[in-house]
């Protein structure tokens, strides 16, 4: 990459930045705590927007015909948050964009309804099964560089426990034509909840609240989780011979000259020169792994 391409690459991320990014530092230093929410409305790019719209159009579709807007834009919102704090607990050195946690959060959304209304689908291990391979495949693409999967992570976690709370459907009395079997007949019996919908619906609440409570606080407090957990990162990226994981900052040298930034790669020996003035920690590791690339 030369140094024409780096400057478009700098000029985008400075602009995503001031625009609502989610940049750790500002987050904990600068209580700006809302760049966990306007981060999901940003996109690096045409292709980011438009790869990221076609899965909302796809997934969330079905899921807003049978549930409504309210419910799945909330399940949507609330996946995209947790998405975002996982990614910021994990991920401190880059800044992160992109809807792709409120995306996976439907898909957790879609395997926990299927779970919840188990006993009102046909064809019920045949949906299970097609769900779970579209799920791993997209995980699985996230161990790519460059790719926030912890941010898929905690979105498809967020999105999977909300479902037991907000795409719960009565067993007995409702059900989707589309999807009731030959013999059903909704005069049979009485609507009602089953008594494992009720135990999941408790459970998911409870993990839920508590697990976003924790993991905000720990973040506000600037507690940077790969301390707690060495293997982790491999989540979201694995190094190969084909390319690097590394995107730390301790990688490049750098020094200020009133608004001229010098970055040196330690590893290549790659060496720029930007004009900026009063960058922050993260901008300066955002060109290191651009100039290291």
């Amino acid at each position: 990459m030369g140094p024409e391409n780096l400057d478009v690459v700098v000029v985008i991320a400075v602009w995503l930045q001031k625009m609502g990014a989610l940049d750790v530092s500002r987050v904990v230093h600068k209580h700006q705590g809302w760049r966990l929410v306007t981060c999901m409305w940003l996109h690096a790019g045409v292709f980011h927007l438009l790869a990221n719209m076609l899965g909302i159009l796809v997934i969330g579709i079905r899921l807003e015909q049978e549930f409504g807007f309210v419910l799945i834009g909330l399940l949507f919102f609330i996946s995209g948050f947790g998405g975002s704090l996982l990614s910021a607990l994990f991920i401190q050195s880059n800044i992160s964009v992109g809807a792709s946690g409120a995306l996976f959060g439907l898909l957790g959304g879609m395997l926990s309804e299927l779970i919840t209304n188990w006993s009102i689908y046909d064809n019920k291990l045949a949906a299970l099964l097609t769900l779970v391979i579209i799920i791993v495949i997209n995980l699985a693409v996230g161990i790519l560089p460059h790719v926030d999967n912890f941010a898929h992570i905690g979105g498809f976690l967020t999105g999977f426990l909300l479902g037991f709370v907000f795409l719960i459907r009565p067993q007995f009395g409702w059900v989707n034509q589309r999807y009731a079997p030959l013999n059903y007949s909704p005069g049979r019996s009485k609507p009602k909840f089953k008594k494992y919908q009720c135990i999941l619906w408790v459970l998911s609440l409870i993990i839920l609240v508590v697990g976003l409570s924790v993991g905000l606080v720990a973040l506000l407090r600037g507690v940077d989780a790969n301390d707690h957990c060495s293997w982790c990162h491999y989540l979201s990226c694995v190094p190969t011979s084909k390319w690097s994981c590394h995107t730390e900052a301790a990688y490049c040298e750098s020094n200020q000259l009133g608004n001229q930034l010098n970055v040196t790669c330690s590893s290549t020996g790659k060496f720029s020169t930007y004009f900026m003035e009063n960058p922050t920690s993260s901008q300066i590791q955002q060109l290191c792994s651009q100039l290291c690339s």
